[in-house]
C-alpha cells in the first residue's frame, strides 16, 4: 500500500446529502422503530470499526451496553478525521456525524470494499439518539464532540495529545422515536458480533452487558472454516471442511463448505459482512460450479454405477453446510430487503474459484470425495422416492386438489391478506376456538397430537406424513422446491397450543416445519404464536387475565392484599371456554401475538439442530444449564 492510499484525513471525506428527514421518516433509513431498528443502530457504528478492520487498521472493537442502555463502541482503527473539511470548512468529524452518507467508503482510495455502503452511516444513528458523543484519537491529538438529535451541541474540543489511535461512539437512543422500547436483547447483538468475527478473522470482537455482568469475546483466527465448525458442532460430519479463497478482478471470494449426515442444508451467504437472505449471483455461482463440479468427479472416478447417472442442485445440497463470503468494490443489492446481490460479473467469478477450488480438494482428497459423492447419490435416491410420493399424493387429491382437509373450518373472507389460519393443540381446544372464533376472517385448522420431527426426515416421509400434509393443504403452499408464497391462503398463521412442555415442543415442530421447508413464510412475516393467558384473577366483579408469574403479580399487587381474591391457573387451552378463548387469545383488540423473525438464520438454524437433530448430549447439555431459568414446571 503506497503512502497516498495509507492517509486518512479530512480531504478524504465525501459528502452526498443531509439529515433532515431522518427523524420524521426514521423506517425509510432504518427499516422500523421497532426492536429490529433500534438493534440496528449497533449495527450502524459497529459496521464503521468493521471497515477499518477490512481496510487492514483496526485490530480490536469493544462493545458495551451500559446500565441505562446507552451503548459504547470503541475500535483501534486510524480514527475518524477530525481536521477542518477543505471544501466545508467545518470539522470533518462534524460532517461525518451529521450528514448522511458523508464519509471515507465513497472514497475508493480510503475504503476498498465497505460493508457500510448497505447501512446508512453514523449520521442516522446521531440523528435517532437524544445523546451522543464521540471521542475520537487521531494524528496525535485527542478530539471530542457531543450531540443532541443530530444537532452539535458545542464545537468540536481537542482534549490533549496521545500516542493511540480509535474511534469511541456512545449514544442514548431517543425514546421519542423508539417508543416501543430502548431495551437492547443482549443475544441478538451476540450473534450479530460472532458473525462478524467469522467473517473477519483475526479480528478480535469484546462484548460487555454492564445490565448483567456478562461478558463475551470473540475471536476466530480461522475465519469461516470456523464459522462452518460452529454450526455443524451438534452433527455428525462426513469430510473436513474445505476452505476456498482467491482475489480475482477486485473480488475477493471466501468459500468454506463440509457435508454432514442430516437431510436438510445451512448455506448462508454474506457480501462485505452482510447477510445476504435472498442470495443472489454469488450464490449462483457457487451452486452452479458445486453441481457441475461434483458431477464430473463422480463420473471420472467411475463411482457413479449408472452412466446417466446425473446429480440435481437439490441432491447435492443434501446434508450441505456452506459459507459464501464475498468482498465487492461497488454492491449492488435488489430483492424485497435489499439482500440479494445483483453484480452479474460476480457469479462468474465465484464459479471460476469454486469450481478450481473444489476440483483441486476432490482429487487431493479421494476417500473424503468417495464419502461426499455417495451422500449425494442417496440423496439422488430420496429425491426420486419423494418425486413418487408427490406423484401419489396428487393423485390422491391431497396436495394439490381443491379439496380442504376435513377438520379445518375455513373463514368466509377470500383475500390472504385479511385472512388468518389457527394452527390449535388438540382437538378439545379446536373445538373451543371453532366457536369462539370470528368466522369471517379466522379458520381453526385442530392438529391431533405432534407432528413429524423434520429435523430427522427426509422429504418423502415428511410429505407422506398425515399431519403436515394437513397443514401443507390448508396453507395452499405445496412444500421444499415446489413452496410457492404467492399461493399462500392465509397471512397470519398462528400457532396456538398450551402453555406447558408438550405445548412448547408441538410449538418446535411445527417452527422446524416452517424453517427447514417454508422459510419464506417466516421471511414474510406471516407466522405467529398466540399467546395465551397462564391465569384468571378474579376479585369481585373484576377479573384479568395474566400471560406469565410477573403479570400475575403486578395484578395482585394492584388488587390489594384482602383474602377475596381467587387464582385460576390455565393447563391447556382446553379449560377456556370459547368466550374466554375468544376475549383474551383471540380478538384481535385484546391478543398479544408474537411474530416469528429470522434476525440470526445462522444461530436459529443451529439451534433447531441441537433441539431437533439426532444428537442427544448437546440437548442435554442445553437443558441443563437452562433449566434454572424455568418458572412454570408441569409434572
Amino acid at each position: 500500500m503506497d503512502e497516498k492510499k495509507n492517509t486518512y484525513t479530512a480531504k478524504n471525506i465525501k459528502v452526498l446529502e443531509g439529515l433532515q428527514a431522518v427523524r420524521k421518516r426514521p423506517g425509510m433509513y432504518i427499516g422500523s422503530t421497532g426492536p429490529r431498528g433500534l438493534h440496528h443502530l449497533i449495527q450502524e457504528v459497529v459496521d464503521n470499526s468493521i471497515d477499518e478492520a477490512m481496510a487492514g487498521y483496526c485490530t480490536t472493537i469493544k462493545v458495551t451496553i451500559h446500565e441505562d442502555n446507552s451503548v459504547t463502541v470503541e475500535d483501534d482503527g486510524r480514527g475518524i478525521p477530525s481536521g477542518t473539511h477543505p471544501v466545508y470548512k467545518v470539522s470533518a468529524l462534524e460532517i461525518v456525524m451529521t450528514k448522511l452518507h458523508a464519509g471515507g467508503k465513497f472514497s475508493k482510495d480510503t475504503y476498498k470494499v465497505s460493508g457500510g455502503l448497505h447501512g446508512v452511516g453514523v449520521s442516522v444513528v446521531n440523528a435517532l439518539s437524544k445523546q451522543l458523543d464521540v471521542t475520537v484519537n487521531t494524528a496525535g491529538k485527542i478530539y471530542f464532540m457531543s450531540f443532541k438529535q443530530g444537532k452539535k451541541t458545542e464545537e468540536i474540543k481537542e482534549l490533549g495529545t496521545t500516542d493511540k489511535t480509535g474511534t469511541k461512539v456512545t449514544f442514548w437512543a431517543d425514546p421519542e422515536i423508539f417508543q416501543e422500547t430502548i431495551e437492547y436483547d443482549s443475544a441478538t447483538i451476540q450473534n450479530r458480533l460472532r458473525e462478524l468475527a467469522f467473517l473477519n478473522k483475526g479480528v478480535r470482537i469484546k462484548f460487555n452487558d454492564e445490565r448483567n455482568k456478562k461478558e463475551a469475546e470473540f475471536y476466530y483466527e480461522g475465519g469461516i472454516v470456523s464459522f462452518v465448525e460452529y454450526i455443524n458442532k451438534d452433527k455428525t460430519k462426513i469430510n473436513e471442511p474445505v476452505y476456498i479463497s482467491k482475489e480475482k478482478d477486485d473480488v475477493t471470494v471466501e468459500i468454506c463448505l463440509q457435508y454432514t449426515d442430516a437431510y436438510t442444508n445451512s448455506v448462508f451467504s454474506f457480501v462485505n459482512n452482510i447477510n445476504t437472505h435472498e442470495g443472489g449471483t454469488h450464490v449462483s455461482g457457487f451452486k452452479t460450479a458445486l453441481t457441475r463440479t461434483l458431477n464430473n468427479y463422480g463420473e471420472n472416478s467411475k463411482i457413479f454405477k449408472d452412466k446417466d447417472s446425473r446429480l440435481s442442485s437439490e441432491d447435492v445440497h443434501e446434508g450441505l453446510t456452506a459459507i459464501i463470503s464475498v468482498k465487492i468494490p461497488e454492491p449492488q443489492f435488489e430483492g424485497q430487503t435489499k439482500t440479494k446481490l445483483g453484480n452479474s460479473e460476480v457469479k462468474g467469478i465465484v464459479d471460476s474459484v469454486m469450481t478450481s477450488g473444489l476440483g483441486t480438494y476432490l482429487e487431493e482428497n479421494p476417500a473424503a470425495a468417495k464419502k461426499i459423492i455417495e451422500k449425494t447419490i442417496y440423496a439422488a435416491r430420496a429425491r426420486e422416492a419423494a418425486r413418487k410420493a408427490r406423484e401419489l399424493t396428487r393423485r390422491k387429491s391431497v396436495l394439490e386438489s381443491t379439496t380442504l382437509p376435513g377438520k379445518l373450518a375455513d373463514c368466509s373472507e377470500r383475500d390472504p391478506a385479511k385472512s388468518e389460519l389457527y394452527l390449535v393443540e388438540g382437538d378439545s381446544a379446536g373445538g373451543s376456538a371453532k366457536q369462539g372464533r370470528s368466522k369471517e376472517f379466522q379458520a381453526i385448522l385442530p392438529l391431533k397430537g405432534k407432528v413429524l420431527n423434520v429435523e430427522k426426515a427426509r422429504l418423502h416421509k415428511v410429505m407422506n406424513s398425515e399431519g403436515i400434509s394437513t397443514i401443507i393443504t390448508a396453507l395452499g403452499t405445496n412444500i421444499g422446491d415446489e413452496f410457492k408464497i404467492e399461493k399462500a391462503r392465509y397471512h397470519k398463521i398462528i400457532i396456538m397450543t398450551d402453555s406447558d412442555v408438550d405445548g412448547s415442543h408441538i410449538s418446535t415442530l411445527i417452527l422446524t416445519l416452517f424453517f427447514k421447508y417454508m422459510k419464506p413464510l417466516i421471511e414474510a412475516g406471516y407466522v405467529y404464536l398466540a399467546q395465551p393467558p397462564l391465569f384468571l384473577i378474579k376479585k369481585g366483579n373484576k377479573k384479568l387475565y395474566a400471560a406469565n408469574e410477573e403479570e400475575k403479580e403486578k395484578i395482585l399487587k394492584e388488587f390489594g392484599s384482602s383474602q377475596g381474591i381467587n387464582i385460576q391457573r390455565y393447563k391447556g387451552l382446553g379449560e377456556m371456554n370459547p368466550e374466554q378463548l375468544w376475549e383474551t387469545t383471540m380478538n384481535p383488540e385484546n391478543r398479544i401475538l408474537k411474530r416469528i423473525t429470522i434476525e440470526d438464520a445462522v444461530e436459529a438454524d443451529r439451534v433447531f439442530t441441537m433441539l431437533m437433530g439426532s444428537e442427544v448430549e448437546p440437548r442435554r447439555q442445553f437443558i441443563e444449564e437452562n433449566a434454572n431459568k424455568v418458572q412454570n414446571l408441569d409434572i
